[in-house]
């Protein structure tokens, strides 16, 4: 039994145990094992590969380091303080290590991710945005990006308490890790706001997704039983469309974000059902106003390619008609006419208006044009300036759901609109 006064000796730890005998052990064999064991041991906690001689000179130093350090602490050093000090000294470990692997492991987990989320967080948003762009440019490959945030969330804080707000940060991170394929990531880049990278994602795909993630999350709500009518708002931007840079498309997604959010909650007193918007991807702007139209002047028609003149009144002419916009109708029609056909269609035009549908023209793919509406027999397209088009023309059509679709094009029509575009109505050539 100690005396009284008598320092406590410290209690070794299972480790220091361990080395203490392994100390013991190899002095007690021979210098070949003795290389040969320590040859693995320091590839195994330090990842280094060293001869045998390098090995035995090291263990050597280490121990009369650890005498030298013992005395002058007038306490027993650790083998593993020692081994380590003479390791650094060597150079030999530029950085060193001194935690477990799966520790290590959990600290580089924790840097990158949100804790109340677990979601990965704005440091790595940046380097995954730039490395996927990267890949797309590779591989001329489409990548999306949504901003997505929370309408109403401050007066979930500020009514039912930073607790509850807490729960529906987490029902939106459940949400996007419901709605996101295995190749998406999800982010939280702020208090309310989030993220998504879409790789290999157009924006017809991209906007659907960010359209389901609302309604998900309208229902992962519901058993929270909120009296804050919470949502959530989204951004859609698309490489290569919207722009080829990260920060472009970051600027791109937020503005069309905060358009939709006023667009949606400007008009309407909090809690109010949500109305169907103008999307992000049609991003809306405020159009000029046509100008003034005598009512008793006859309705321009458009000039055929092939005749050089006004074509009759037949079905192509009324669907030239139907394909404008209704401002164009109300401003050149005294009364609204109901559409006629002459015959029975085969299929109903489907409207591509707002879906960022284009098509390459040419062999080249020099010239594109948006796409206003697709149907059983031809396309109707519209460009900016009055190009001559050939009669026969290849082109490449981009459309939501559908791979591009390669054609063959006639011009059938032409029609300068009041903005100043060109429409032009094209029928499809086997």
């Amino acid at each position: 039994m100690p005396s009284p006064g008598a320092p406590v000796p410290s209690r070794v730890s299972i480790e220091d145990s361990y080395l203490e005998l392994l100390v013991d052990t190899l002095d007690t064999l021979d210098l070949p094992a003795r290389g040969q064991f320590l040859q693995r041991y320091f590839r195994v906690i330090a990842h280094l590969d060293l001869r045998e001689p390098q090995c035995l000179q090291i263990w050597d130093d280490m121990l009369a380091r650890r005498r030298e350090l013992s005395d002058r602490a007038d306490r027993q050093i650790s083998v593993i303080t020692a081994l380590m000090d003479v390791l650094t000294q060597s150079g030999l470990l530029r950085v060193p290590i001194l935690i477990e692997y799966d520790d290590l492991k959990k600290l580089q987990l924790n840097a990158v991710t949100d804790p109340l989320t677990d979601l990965y967080n704005r440091r790595l948003f940046a380097e995954t945005f730039e490395k996927e762009l990267n890949r797309a440019r590779r591989y001329s490959h489409p990548l999306g990006l949504v901003m997505l945030d929370l309408h109403r969330f401050k007066e979930v804080n500020d009514k039912h308490g930073h607790p509850r707000g807490d729960e529906v940060l987490r029902a939106a991170a459940a949400t996007l890790k419901k709605a996101l394929r295995t190749s998406d990531y999800a982010f939280r880049i702020g208090g309310d706001e989030f993220a998504l990278i879409l790789p290999q994602t157009d924006a017809a795909q991209a906007l659907a997704l960010a359209r389901r993630v609302e309604t998900v999350f309208a229902e992962m709500l519901q058993p929270l039983q909120l009296t804050v009518g919470v949502s959530m708002d989204h951004g859609v931007a698309n490489f290569p469309q919207d722009g080829e840079q990260a920060d472009q498309l970051i600027r791109i997604a937020d503005e069309r974000l905060y358009r939709l959010k006023h667009t949606n909650h400007s008009r309407k007193g909090n809690g109010s059902p949500r109305t169907e918007t103008p999307t992000a991807q049609e991003e809306p702007t405020a159009a000029p106003a046509p100008p003034p139209v005598d009512r008793t002047a006859p309705v321009p028609q458009p000039i055929s390619i092939e005749t050089r003149r006004a074509p009759e009144k037949t079905e192509s002419a009324i669907e030239a008609a139907a394909s404008t916009t209704a401002a164009e109708i109300s401003a050149s029609l005294p009364v609204p006419a109901p559409r006629v056909y002459i015959v029975q269609r085969k299929a109903e035009r489907v409207s591509m208006t707002g879906t960022n549908a284009y098509a390459v023209l040419g062999d080249q793919g020099a010239r594109r044009a948006r796409v206003l509406d697709l149907g059983f027999g031809g396309v109707a397209i519209e460009m900016d300036s009055p190009e001559e088009l050939p009669d026969n023309l290849l082109a490449i059509l981009h459309v939501p759901i559908l791979p591009p679709v390669r054609v063959n094009l006639k011009p059938v029509w032409k029609l300068q609109t009041p903005q100043g575009s060109f429409r032009v109505g094209c029928a499809f050539v086997s």
